[in-house]
């Protein structure tokens, strides 16, 4: 069954009531032309090899701890925890406990640098 994106104004519930994830899968929870933000689920041990986006991003724990890699530099986040990285970072995530994470990333057109005039 898909996960639709959310609406303009709709509310997103992140955890469950018992604290736990609503879902035990990564998606994205919506998509605009310049904005995307998803919840990244990484258990423990599970890695996101380095890759790039060409927009600003963030990453915000909502619950374990993850390491994340910037620029052969290793990191741990834990819950409550944000990072912000500039468009085309090399960056990768590896969850050291069963974690989620909120990543909102900003959008580059084709043939737009960040910061462009449009």
């Amino acid at each position: 069954m898909a996960i639709r994106h959310a609406r303009p104004g709709q509310i997103v519930h992140l955890l469950a009531s018992d604290g736990t994830l609503p879902t035990p899968q990564s998606f994205a929870l919506f998509k605009s032309d310049q904005l995307e933000l998803l919840r990244l689920v990484l258990p423990r041990g599970k890695a996101f090899p380095s890759h790039r986006v060409a927009g600003e991003i963030t990453m915000q724990v909502i619950e374990g701890r993850v390491e994340i890699e910037v620029g052969g530099i290793p990191q741990i986040l834990g819950a409550g925890q944000l990072m912000h990285l500039e468009g085309d970072v090399d960056h990768s995530l590896r969850g050291i406990e069963d974690a989620s994470v909120l990543v909102t990333i900003v959008l580059v057109r084709p043939g737009e640098g960040v910061g462009s005039p449009t």
